[in-house]
């Protein structure tokens, strides 16, 4: 409760925020909520990297009190973006996040989500004014067992893909940089999501995209694994939770927060990648159809994952406030809505307003 009490007080009222990776879809939507919030936020990422993208979509490029469209590889110019942001808090979020994409580029994979966290974590060492980092990974960070139980933040880290293995990679350059350099000063904490959903996500090779390219064009889903299990949320879930970890973070007692948290969706929010692809259609209606054609032929991906969020439930004070159906049926929503031509960053607010004043589930 004191927690809760703590975060409350906590106002992102002209905080000064970097924000790396802020053309990407949880990149867009976070920048938007900041902005919302108070925030001076200062961008840091390559060009958006889909045609749509929720970046120009919601023009979110107006928010920003600065945009640099740079590489994380650039050290000199990521060390001298930082310096003139003189950000309180940052938020590293670029990467390169695609399973598939990581099998066909895995040098480009490590060198981005490896080596650009390394780069971040370098430039951020001497600034006076920063007092939180948190470093985004995801939920493929565990030594996938294909256990029935939910990985907690205690299990071992692995990687068979080299998506994986890249964001456990920077799991560990985290801890050490923590260790090695920010013993006192800023607190450095990453957080492991789930699978994020929502309107504006037209990324190739993501089940909820592939179906609502599918659907709006009248062809069929074809599911290459059908019966594999994932945590799924809405993208307004764990950013609440990176959000309400930065301002554990700043906390005077904040160091006790320097460290890994899952912030996935409750037991509920699991479910099979066919029966989100047959909600998903039974939402969208007339010319939604869904095949299950499981295959052998594609590269590995993990059958079963799930995430323990009791941490960040007891320690944080978060808690998922959209089920399952409630996410997928706002990220309907709000596609269906930018089709008919309505403005993407309104109903993007409009959804942040909605989340924002949900009641917690029990």
């Amino acid at each position: 409760m004191e927690m809760l009490v703590e975060q409350a007080r906590f106002s992102w009222s002209g905080r000064r925020v970097f924000l790396t990776g802020h053309t990407g879809f949880k990149g867009s939507w976070l920048a938007l909520w900041l902005h919302q919030l108070g925030a001076e936020v200062h961008g840091y990422a390559l060009d958006p990297p889909t045609e749509p993208a929720l970046f120009h979509a919601a023009s979110v490029a107006g928010t920003l009190a600065s945009d640099t469209r740079a590489d994380l590889a650039e050290r000199a110019g990521l060390r001298a973006a930082i310096a003139r942001a003189a950000p309180e808090i940052i938020f590293h979020l670029a990467a390169q996040p695609l399973v598939r994409a990581s099998y066909e580029d895995p040098v480009g994979t490590f060198a981005t989500n490896v080596l650009g966290t390394a780069h971040l974590l370098d430039a951020a060492r001497d600034l006076a004014s920063l007092r939180a980092i948190v470093v985004v990974t995801t939920d493929k960070v565990y030594e996938n067992r294909e256990w029935v139980h939910p990985y907690r933040e205690e299990d071992r880290l692995g990687g068979h893909d080299p998506y994986s293995a890249s964001k456990a990679a920077a799991e560990i350059i985290t801890a050490s940089m923590r260790s090695s350099f920010f013993q006192s000063g800023a607190r450095i904490a990453t957080a492991r999501a789930g699978n994020v959903i929502g309107g504006g996500d037209w990324a190739a090779d993501r089940l909820v995209p592939d179906c609502l390219r599918a659907f709006s064009s009248g062809e069929p889903v074809r599911l290459r694994f059908p019966g594999a299990l994932r945590p799924w949320q809405h993208v307004l879930e764990p950013l609440d939770g990176y959000l309400s970890l930065a301002s554990a973070l700043c906390a005077e007692d904040g160091a006790r927060f320097a460290k890994a948290w899952n912030f996935g969706p409750d037991p509920a929010g699991n479910g099979s990648v066919g029966a989100v692809a047959d909600a998903l259609a039974r939402l969208w209606g007339e010319d939604a159809n869904v095949i299950h054609e499981a295959s052998s032929s594609n590269p590995h991906e993990a059958g079963l994952l799930t995430l323990d969020n009791s941490a960040a439930h007891h320690h944080l004070g978060w808690r998922p406030r959209w089920d399952l159906p409630a996410a997928l049926a706002r990220t309907v929503e709000w596609h269906r809505a930018w089709m008919e031509g309505d403005d993407a960053g309104a109903i993007s607010l409009q959804q942040i307003d909605r989340y924002q004043s949900s009641r917690l589930q029990a």
